[in-house]
């Protein structure tokens, strides 16, 4: 495991230019620690971010959405973030690069509950899905929801933040989109 994500994180780090600027360095997760920064805290664990002469302080956001804004305005170095996101955060302005891939396939579902009401996207009418980071999910839901004759305009879309599962499970809303298929799924058993 070392061989494997060794070389990829220090290169990840060392091309960006606040870590050539300084030796601290400050990364905002995307989301609590959760599976997908593995990589990231096996770094931190071996010493792997120690070895290239960088202290990196890993911080979970409060707010999922906020990461890319504070990296912009300046106050930490490296923001993890979604790659569709990314692309609307350049569109509005912020001044953001891409500068490697920490999970190469999209993780993100929309996600029901298995025994519930919902079975189709078309069930999905005049109903509400909950939402974590606003921007893609209205797009993504365009596109899925236009296929069964059902607009965005025929939900309603709640803002839960980190409460993706419980506000599932709770009733509070029907389904959610941006669930992470490989935590909310297990989150939920």
């Amino acid at each position: 495991m070392r061989l494997l994500f060794k070389p990829f994180i220090i290169l990840a780090l060392l091309i960006s230019s606040p870590a050539i600027a300084a030796d601290k360095m400050t990364v905002l997760l995307d989301w609590f620690v959760n599976p997908d920064h593995g990589p990231l805290i096996i770094a931190q664990e071996k010493g792997y971010f120690a070895d290239a002469g960088l202290e990196v302080e890993i911080v979970a956001p409060a707010d999922p959405s906020a990461p890319p804004k504070l990296v912009a305005a300046g106050q930490a170095d490296i923001a993890i973030s979604y790659q569709p996101q990314l692309h609307l955060q350049i569109h509005e302005g912020l001044p953001l690069k891409r500068i490697g891939t920490l999970v190469a396939r999209p993780l993100n579902c929309l996600l029901v509950l298995e025994d519930g009401p919902i079975k189709t996207p078309a069930d999905l009418k005049d109903r509400k899905i909950g939402f974590s980071v606003a921007g893609v999910e209205e797009a993504l839901l365009a596109a899925v929801l236009g296929r069964y004759d059902v607009s965005v305009d025929d939900i309603e879309l709640i803002n839960v933040n980190f409460s993706l599962s419980p506000a599932l499970m709770s009733g509070q809303v029907d389904a959610v989109i941006g669930a992470f298929r490989n935590f909310e799924l297990n989150q939920m058993d």
